[in-house]
């Protein structure tokens, strides 16, 4: 009975480690397949070890030993294996910044290849074939295109785009216009009449998009950098980390969630029509759906940024958590701090730009811009949201507020009083 447990324990323990780490099962691509490993040698190893009367349990510390040992040394290696290349991942929810955050990455020069959120296409085929987004079935949809796509790779992302790249060509890449890379030579190829480009460049005329001299010119940049609104949980990215190919940083981007919920309700007017009746009346029904919609999402930050924070083996050097607050106050500070951590030189263009970009005045301080005056976009929502939206926010993530060090107002005097902080200092390095 004894060796039969034993056995059974560890061959289960090896198909959970397979799956997780080779990804065997993708509802994703069917490209993928189970590759050979130590692991499949295990139930073998044990059989032949119960025949000949060994003891199971010291084989099978073995094999975890050797395991763990082998995990170690492929995220010991996997600066080397990426040749010095830097891998990126700027992670947020919509209304935090991350688009001015994003530009930090964006405006570094030919060394950085940046998309920004090539996931849109992923979530947007996913709500439509299924009536909303399922996590179970998002997350590793996410997971494997944001590889591919770090990899210089755009065929799976191709799959999601709608319509269908014709030759490998469209013009129908969400906010293409916000990459300098797809907007440079040689990416940028003739202008073709006729043809309708909703996201085209701004400053120059390009013809439609091809993916092909973008993945070639991926391929030459140094480092590569992605900013995405649509991945829940950090645990997902794990394969990731732990890929010899990459060489992973994680940025994890959050803010105040009474700021989000205020600015959500300006730029996302028509789908918070809930909340805005809310602010007018009197009653607050916590047990809609939208107050649960609001605490998935702060509980979905919080576990991620807990599992970051407790940098596990996976994540040891590769994950820091910044606050929107810190960067709209500390912006140059902030930045050379990510590019220290990341390990990649901060250049006078990115200087230039955050100079130019958090000074800007109100006539270009728009929903969607990146010009913003900093400072004032720290205190804004606090005059313009009613103090009962506030206790609710406060009453459905406190949890997530005290983790990122953002004060409760115990009353509205203290809400609208400048004098008053509602941010702690802390440091999360």
């Amino acid at each position: 009975m004894r060796i039969k447990y034993t056995i059974s324990i560890i061959f289960i323990v090896a198909l959970v480690i397979i799956e997780k780490e080779n990804n065997i099962i993708s509802k994703v691509s069917d490209k993928l397949s189970p590759r050979l490993t130590p692991l499949l040698m295990l139930s073998a190893s044990l059989l032949s070890a119960a025949q000949h009367n060994v003891s199971t349990d010291a084989l099978a510390l073995q094999h975890l030993s050797a395991l763990q040992n082998s995990t170690q040394s492929v995220q010991q290696s996997a600066a080397s294996a990426a040749g010095g290349r830097k891998h990126i991942l700027l992670l947020a929810t919509t209304r935090t910044g991350s688009s001015f955050v994003g530009e930090f990455f964006n405006q570094q020069g030919s060394s950085m290849f940046y998309l920004f959120e090539p996931l849109w296409h992923v979530e947007r085929m996913l709500t439509v074939d299924s009536g909303g987004t399922n996590a179970s079935v998002a997350g590793p949809a996410y997971r494997d295109v944001l590889r591919q796509l770090l990899l210089c790779d755009f065929s799976l992302l191709e799959s999601f785009i709608e319509p269908p790249p014709q030759d490998h060509v469209t013009a129908a890449l969400f906010r293409r216009e916000s990459s300098r890379s797809l907007c440079e030579d040689p990416v940028c190829t003739p202008l073709v009449r006729k043809v309708f480009e909703r996201y085209h460049c701004r400053e120059r005329r390009c013809g439609p998009l091809n993916l092909t001299l973008a993945a070639q010119s991926c391929a030459h940049k140094q480092h590569r950098a992605i900013k995405s609104v649509r991945v829940r949980q950090l645990e997902t990215l794990r394969p990731l980390a732990e890929d010899p190919r990459l060489d992973m940083t994680f940025i994890q981007l959050v803010r105040d969630p009474r700021a989000v919920l205020a600015s959500r309700m300006v730029a996302f007017s028509s789908k918070y029509d809930v909340w805005k009746r809310w602010a007018v009346d009197g009653d607050l029904p916590v047990d809609e759906d939208e107050v649960r919609k609001l605490k998935g999402n702060c509980d979905n930050i919080r576990m991620s940024a807990e599992i970051g924070l407790k940098q596990p083996p996976w994540l040891r050097g590769r994950y820091m958590l910044v606050r929107y607050e810190d960067i709209a106050r500390f912006p140059m500070r902030k930045a050379a701090e990510m590019y220290d951590f990341i390990g990649i030189p901060f250049t006078a263009k990115v200087e230039e730009w955050i100079l130019k970009n958090t000074q800007a005045s109100k006539e270009v301080s728009g929903v969607y811009s990146t010009q913003k005056n900093s400072l004032e976009q720290v205190e804004k929502w606090r005059f313009s949201i009613p103090f009962k939206l506030v206790q609710l926010v406060q009453k459905v993530c406190g949890p997530t507020m005290t983790l990122f060090g953002y004060k409760f107002a115990e009353n509205r005097d203290m809400l609208t009083d400048k004098s008053v902080s509602l941010i702690e200092e802390r440091t999360f390095l």
